[in-house]
């Protein structure tokens, strides 16, 4: 459960997609601000997955090899299924997508609606797959608590960067961002390619590697 969590926690918070809206959003005006409330809005999505997943199994999670743990594990295939198709998908696009409209309106954007954002722009299928790896969860030591504080964490690790190093260091951070956005222009479609194609084939192997055993 822990490695599985630590993989999806780092392709959650290395997601170009999102990471490119913080970005946008960051060096904006009263963009530290903004950022705090997007990073709020990630956490607090991030917390309610895990808590309802949790209390959905009663802190009880189903043993191996019955129908609620092959359940999981059938979602978890699915889920890695779902990201194999988004990289073939991606290595078959042609073009690059317009910006969304809210980018135009970045400068007059509430910290409210950079708090809703957020969520919005969450990776649901990597936050699922989350989810179906917190069901085998059991909090009953201070391991496992951890593990799930962990997970939240790296989750959200590049935006807590980010948004710190922008409060302490505003100059030298608006050079960094541009140019990590410049790579990220560049290169979303290799991430995107490869972070799905590795995540969701360990997924599946996995998955099905639990299930005939």
């Amino acid at each position: 459960m822990v490695l599985n969590l630590l993989l999806i926690g780092l392709a959650v918070t290395l997601d170009p997609l999102p990471l490119t809206a913080f970005m946008v959003v960051l060096p904006s005006e009263r963009g530290v601000r903004k950022g705090a409330a997007f990073v709020f809005g990630w956490l607090v999505s991030l917390a309610i997955v895990v808590a309802l997943t949790v209390l959905a199994t009663g802190n009880n999670p189903p043993k191996p090899s019955t129908a609620p743990s092959l359940a999981a594990l059938a979602v978890k295939i699915a889920i890695g299924a779902v990201l194999v198709v988004i990289a073939i998908r991606h290595i078959r696009a042609r073009g690059r997508p317009k910006p969304p409209k809210w980018q135009e309106h970045v400068d007059s954007m509430s910290p409210c609606f950079a708090l809703g954002l957020a969520p919005a722009l969450q990776p649901w299928a990597l936050i699922g797959a989350g989810a179906a790896t917190v069901v085998e969860a059991k909090l009953s030591s201070w391991e496992s608590f951890l593990a799930l504080f962990a997970f939240c964490v790296l989750a959200s690790a590049s935006y807590l960067a980010m948004e710190i190093y922008t409060l302490f260091r505003p100059r030298q951070s608006q050079q960094l961002l541009a140019r990590f956005r410049t790579w990220i222009d560049t290169h979303t479609d290799q991430v995107i390619i490869a972070g799905s194609l590795i995540l969701g084939l360990w997924l599946i192997a996995n998955s099905i590697y639990l299930i005939v055993t």
